[in-house]
């Protein structure tokens, strides 16, 4: 492999295994001020066990989390000079943002979080709590908003030419507030909610099936199964507005969502099939006739654009991002339906005697992680060729001073290293499930006073 096809190789599987951790901690994060929240409102001591037991899983998720993502900005400097310095300013203003608004309030209450149990207040430690919390949807605010700008450049203007061309940010907050930022963020958001949810329904639903720690489990799963219910629901609803506004922004990444060959036509909505690229068409697909158009423009007759609108070096590859986006898009639905059919179950009151769907539940853990790095390979391929969309290629933007033999060797110590930590991350996370609640983790009758 020559040496851009290595660093995408590389960067793509760093950032992949990284991406499993942020989205838990975020939605661990909202799911321990609520647990925290209801303690203090309740003074039921199962809150606060609950928040206790959920803190423990959420320190060892952080701490990964934060090792994975530090190996990625090493990676800007030495297999993506030349993308660096074209995005310096813009990054290193988003990142700035990141440090000063979110890494150190995460970091300066971490502490109280985790060790500060019959140290501090009830109500300080929830206060802590939500500073965590806010922390870690801020950090996602401000890479979101970095990875946004590469989608949609807004605020800037560009300074020097050839190897020297540069971004140079002229409007802080319309680079901030660039047209898919909002829409990301939300889509990002809802997606880290459903994987906090989901992996606290799947532990609490092993739990019932092994009948241990029941009314730990059957409250953490009433509260887990509302917030996964409304951030399913809430997806479809973000997915869809960040769908209409790719139509405007990145219509050819659109058209190769829905393999859209037609140059301005109607479009269908695919619900499988294999796209041949070479011919242009999709192979043993079921479509549904103009819902595309339908719910992109409100028409089912009115014309969406497709690939044959651009050069074929300006498409996407077509196949892969099809089966990605339709992957995410399936699981999603999926967890709709699961999560609305515990709601129904609860109300019935069948959800704690149904063990074919607790069983459901937990495998779902795997639902948020897999849609998740679909939803972030159709969009990060669905860009291509460029890194920065309509400005820089990314056959432009790698080091040209580093050999293939260096990546190589790079790749595979990543590799080995990422399994070493994928492994300490299962055991150390099966030892804690193992052990569970303890009732040592109840709160002091005097700190509770």
């Amino acid at each position: 492999m020559d040496v851009l096809t290595l660093s995408r190789l590389q960067f793509g599987l760093t950032i992949a295994f990284h991406y499993i951790f942020p989205p838990l901690s975020i939605g661990l994060g909202l799911i321990l001020v609520i647990m925290e929240g209801l303690y203090l409102k309740t003074k039921n001591p199962l809150y606060h066990l609950m928040a206790r037991f959920w803190v423990r899983i959420f320190g060892l998720i952080f701490a990964i989390g934060v090792a994975t993502g530090i190996v990625m900005e090493f990676q800007f400097g030495t297999n993506w000079s030349a993308y660096s310095r074209y995005v310096g300013d813009v990054f290193g203003s988003a990142l700035a943002a990141e440090g000063i608004f979110a890494f150190f309030l995460e970091s300066g209450f971490l502490a109280i979080l985790l060790f500060g149990w019959n140290k501090v207040s009830p109500r300080f430690h929830f206060f802590s709590t939500i500073m965590v919390a806010l922390g870690a949807h801020f950090s996602a605010i401000w890479i979101v908003v970095a990875n946004s700008w590469q989608q949609t450049p807004a605020g800037h203007h560009i300074v020097g030419q050839g190897l020297n061309a540069r971004a140079e940010i002229v409007d802080f907050w319309q680079m901030v507030l660039n047209p898919s930022s909002v829409d990301r963020i939300s889509h990002t958001f809802m997606g880290a909610w459903q994987a906090g949810a989901f992996f606290i329904l799947s532990v609490s639903a092993f739990y019932l099936l092994r009948k241990k720690h029941q009314d730990f489990a059957k409250t953490s799963i009433k509260i887990a199964l509302i917030v996964a219910a409304v951030a399913s629901v809430m997806q479809l609803v973000t997915g869809h507005s960040s769908a209409q506004g790719i139509s405007v922004t990145q219509p050819a990444k659109l058209a190769a969502f829905e393999a859209h060959y037609a140059e301005s036509a109607a479009a269908p909505l695919y619900l499988f099939g294999w796209v041949n690229e070479k011919e242009e068409k999709v192979l043993m697909g079921v479509k549904i006739p103009g819902l595309l158009s339908y719910l992109v423009h409100g028409d089912f007759e009115r014309p969406v654009t497709g690939l044959r609108a651009f050069p074929p070096d300006k498409r996407p590859p077509v196949n892969f991002v099809f089966q990605t986006y339709h992957g995410m898009v399936a699981i999603g639905m999926a967890l709709i339906a699961l999560s609305l059919g515990g709601l129904f179950f609860w109300w019935r009151r069948w959800l704690f005697n149904l063990k074919w769907y607790l069983w459901i539940l937990v495998f779902s853990v795997l639902g948020p992680q897999i849609s998740n790095q679909l939803g972030w390979f159709s969009a990060e391929v669905g860009r291509q060729p460029y890194i920065v969309y309509n400005h820089l290629l990314t056959s432009e933007a790698f080091s040209k001073s580093i050999s293939s033999g260096e990546v190589i060797t790079s790749l595979v110590m990543f590799v080995v290293i990422y399994i070493f930590l994928l492994a300490l991350f299962v055991y150390l996370l099966n030892e804690k499930i193992r052990q569970g609640p303890s009732e040592d983790g109840i709160i002091s009758e005097e700190h509770r006073a």
